[in-house]
């Protein structure tokens, strides 16, 4: 398979880069990052934002405080912040669009499954208004979004974010269609939709932040490479997170994510199935501890630190074809930290 042939890259990665857990690794070359760019941008800075609509919808997110809706996590980490530009207004204008866009699809999957909705979750009303805030606000965001995309006035790159926004929306379609306990996903499937789901965003918002700065086709292609790889490689961080850090025993992580999928493939489909009713208990609930505890046995976990590898390579790569600079240092600084844990 072709995905096999990325673990060529395992006699490249040297184990002593995980030996050193480093959680705020990432944090600091993002912070490094943005002060080259001026001041990190946030949705909240987009000046379509700074209106009556959004004080409204603030208005109605208040009345969420004290209940359990996962609507109030999306809002507590959005700041206000402004200062000088020091980059293209469009490339500004379109990092905002970017990242308006990134959020409204994260307040949208905040929605609650009512159906498995328990008494300790809080009362069902309380969840009911916070999906309904929920819709809206990432309605709001998404529109508005839209908005500003026209304003820039480049067909093409209108053309490449409105792909991505189909690309997302087809990525968490094919998340939700199947359930994870009987899912066939291969390595194959997983980085492809993954790709759908997390990276097509950034990697087209890459490659347009190329095209409105006038860039050949060349280095547009080779943004998109940047971004798409380093979105793979975080997730996959992400995912592994859980699997490689010491005294980190989860009590429920999805079983969709990277080491799982690896592990799923390792063992066939039939052991997986056996492995499942292993963990199960009396309530047919899985004990996570234990499956976490049977997945580090297996290779799974290992093969999912060479594929971060192979796209943090993948993503460095690609920065060969621009000059040296600060700006390329910060990028390529943010695909070093993908093998930092």
């Amino acid at each position: 398979m072709a995905w096999r042939s990325r673990f060529s890259y395992i006699g490249r990665r040297h184990l002593s880069i995980f030996a050193n857990p480093s959680p705020s690794n990432w944090t600091k070359v993002v912070s490094d990052a943005e002060k080259i760019v001026g001041y990190p941008t946030s949705f909240m800075s987009f000046r379509c934002l700074l209106s009556d609509e959004l004080s409204n919808v603030a208005m109605h997110v208040k009345k969420l405080v004290g209940t359990k809706h996962p609507l109030l996590n999306t809002a507590s980490n959005s700041d206000l912040i402004c200062d000088s530009m020091v980059i293209y207004p469009s490339q500004r204008n379109l990092a905002e669009i970017t990242e308006l866009i990134h959020t409204a699809f994260l307040v949208h999957r905040g929605i609650v499954n009512l159906k498995e909705w328990m008494n300790s979750d809080g009362p069902l009303k309380n969840m009911q208004f916070g999906n309904k805030m929920a819709v809206l606000s990432g309605d709001f965001l998404l529109a508005n979004a839209c908005t500003g995309l026209a304003q820039l006035n480049d067909s093409k790159v209108v053309e490449l974010i409105s792909s991505a926004i189909g690309d997302v929306v087809q990525g968490i379609y094919h998340e939700s269609s199947t359930s994870a306990e009987e899912s066939s996903l291969t390595v194959a499937s997983w980085e492809d939709q993954t790709f759908l789901s997390h990276g097509a965003l950034l990697a087209k918002s890459c490659q347009a932040a190329m095209k409105l700065a006038r860039h050949d086709t060349e280095a547009q292609n080779w943004a998109f490479q940047y971004g798409k790889h380093l979105a793979l490689g975080h997730k996959l961080n992400s995912d592994l997170q859980l699997f490689v850090k010491s005294g980190s025993e989860p009590a429920v992580f999805s079983l969709d994510s990277a080491p799982v999928v690896f592990h799923r493939q390792i063992i066939g489909p039939e052991r997986w199935r056996h492995q499942l009713k292993q963990v199960q208990n009396m309530a047919r609930q899985i004990d996570y501890t234990k499956l976490w505890g049977l997945i580090k046995m297996e290779r799974g976990v290992s093969q999912g630190l060479d594929l971060c590898s192979y796209h943090s390579n993948k993503a460095l790569e690609a920065m060969k074809c621009f000059p040296p600079s600060e700006a390329r240092s910060a990028l390529e600084n943010m695909a070093y930290a993908l093998t930092k844990f």
